[in-house]
């Protein structure tokens, strides 16, 4: 009988103990640093279905839950999926069909690459991305002089690093019909002596694009594949792209609903008449992948090609000022317009004035509008006056990175007064309660490890300047990945479906080669994405 009561209680023990619930994935044995409100940092989750179901010890996760697959993360540092907040995706994957120039030393080794790139690929219309003047030994912009004698019959267009000047020769001109004569507002032909050197800045570049031979449907699709393996490799899960048509958001719907394209893309509509027209009418645009939800608005050019619209003259150019790219007037009225929809207006603004411009302009129509999220891009330059807009729900959309590519002319085209009030991502912080991190690739890498690294030592990668670039603007290494995750999340209205590793969130996350919260800041930038996984499914 004793015998009889013990087996029927070691039955009734196995009987009591909890089935495990059947998942898709378990990771455990992990550093995880879920970005929660609290900045928790857990062992291992679970997931389903494309969302974490669970978060918690390895020994919580593996007692409650089976599942088809498990890793083992053996120490490695796990983020949630890193977001860029704001960059160019599509461009980035033309880029890689043109003539790279990022890097070059001089104008010489530029000519030498568009030589060997056209030998090789015997173009009907050469294009080009990455030159920085400021990076050779003669700081000046380049003439068309040599571009006419080696290609007299072949159009060059060759665009600067930042995007906003090009390069052209003669045949380009000539297609696109810029004389000396020629007048567009909202930049700048470049003459000397009354003679066109080919340099073009911001508004006029339009002329050009105008002439541009059209990417044909396969261009297309390739630039959006070759940009997403770029993305997963540098462990973006999501991107902002900051400036797409109608036809190019609506490919990229097409693949992604057919599976051809996995990234989750956060598109902003270009200020063009036609996509205002529609999107707006058509309201937001929302799947599990795609967020189409505000306008790009250009307000001024780039610093670099003293095209940003300042207050006071550049001090290194002086009676120059920059130049709005949309005049003022018609920033007001567009402001006006998005925010009788229910889209978000996100502004490029690198100049003081345009920052001024912006910002006034944001206030006067969002005034009890409720949570609207309007961006401004850059928040490069900004009036000591001006840093208080930031306090009404305004979110800045910065990028570490300028800050370290600038830091050895910024105080040049500013001056040591100016230049106190730029990059200034801590004071933005305080102010805004928030702040969105991206890197405008191409312009710049895309490694979020260079935005996190430019975020929080405010230094290039060879260690200058000593102590920092004003470091009194440097972020905390908790601020920079918020920055990168739920930060940018949040200023896409995402903050309830990705940004951290929390149960019910889409299981975007990013298993990193080194701990990016404790490694020496100096080995920052040398970190990889070991594995990215968007919805809970590996891509790299």
């Amino acid at each position: 009988m004793k015998k009889l009561w013990i087996l029927l209680l070691i039955i009734g023990l196995g009987g009591c103990e909890q089935a495990k619930e059947q998942v898709d994935l378990i990771v455990h044995n992990g550093t995880i640093y879920t970005v929660d409100d609290a900045f928790s940092k857990v062992e291992a989750f679970a997931v389903n279905e494309g969302k974490f179901v669970a978060v918690g010890t390895s020994e919580e996760i593996e007692k409650a839950y089976t599942a088809d697959t498990t890793i083992d993360a053996q120490g490695s540092t796990i983020t949630p999926g890193l977001i860029d907040a704001h960059c160019h995706f599509y461009g980035l994957g033309l880029n890689q069909q043109v003539v790279d120039l990022v890097g070059t030393k001089s104008y010489k080794e530029v000519l030498d690459r568009v030589v060997a790139f056209q030998e090789k690929n015997k173009k009907n219309y050469i294009l080009g991305r990455g030159w920085d003047q400021n990076d050779w030994e003669i700081k000046e912009f380049p003439t068309k002089k040599k571009l006419d004698s080696l290609f007299p019959d072949t159009p060059v267009a060759l665009r600067r690093i930042d995007g906003h000047a090009y390069l052209v020769n003669q045949k380009a001109l000539d297609l696109a019909g810029i004389t000396a004569l020629t007048k567009v507002e909202g930049g700048e032909i470049v003459k000397v002596s009354g003679t066109i050197t080919g340099v073009l800045i911001d508004n006029p570049m339009g002329l050009i694009d105008a002439t541009l031979p059209e990417p044909s449907l396969e261009t297309k699709i390739q630039a959006l594949k070759d940009a997403e393996k770029i993305c997963l490799q540098n462990g973006l899960t999501t991107v902002n792209d900051a400036g797409l048509d109608q036809s190019t958001i609506a490919l990229i719907d097409s693949l992604q609903q057919s599976g051809g394209l996995a990234i989750r893309i956060y598109a902003m509509v270009s200020n063009l008449p036609d996509n205002l027209d529609y999107f707006l009418n058509h309201g937001i645009v929302k799947t599990d992948r795609l967020n189409v939800r505000s306008i790009k608005v250009y307000g001024d050019g780039a610093l670099g090609s003293r095209g940003a619209a300042l207050k006071a003259p550049y001090s290194d150019q002086p009676g120059h000022y920059g130049a709005m790219v949309t005049p003022v007037e018609d920033i007001e009225a567009l402001a006006q317009r998005i925010a009788d929809s229910d889209y978000q207006m996100n502004t490029h603004a690198i100049g003081d004035s345009a920052n001024t411009v912006v910002l006034k302009a944001y206030t006067k129509v969002l005034a009890g509008k409720g949570d609207r999220r309007w961006k401004v891009e850059h928040a490069q330059v900004l009036d000591s006056v001006d840093f208080d807009y930031f306090k009404t729900g305004i979110l800045p959309s910065v990028q570490p990175t300028h800050a370290t590519s600038d830091m050895y002319w910024a105080g040049d085209r500013l001056g040591p007064h100016r230049v106190k009030g730029a990059y200034a991502f801590k004071k933005l912080l305080r102010i805004a309660g928030k702040i969105a991190l991206g890197t405008d690739f191409p312009v710049e890498q895309v490694s979020p490890f260079l935005t996190f690294y430019a975020a929080v030592a405010r230094k290039d990668l060879k260690d200058y300047p000593e102590g920092g670039f004003q470091m009194q603007d440097a972020l905390s290494r908790e601020e920079a990945l918020r920055g990168m995750t739920i930060w940018a999340a949040y200023s896409n209205f995402e903050e309830d479906e990705k940004g951290s590793i929390e149960i019910g969130k889409l299981a975007d996350f990013t298993m990193l080669s080194g701990n990016i919260m404790e490694a020496p800041v100096e080995e920052i930038p040398g970190l990889k994405a070991q594995q990215v996984f968007i919805g809970g499914e590996l891509m790299q």
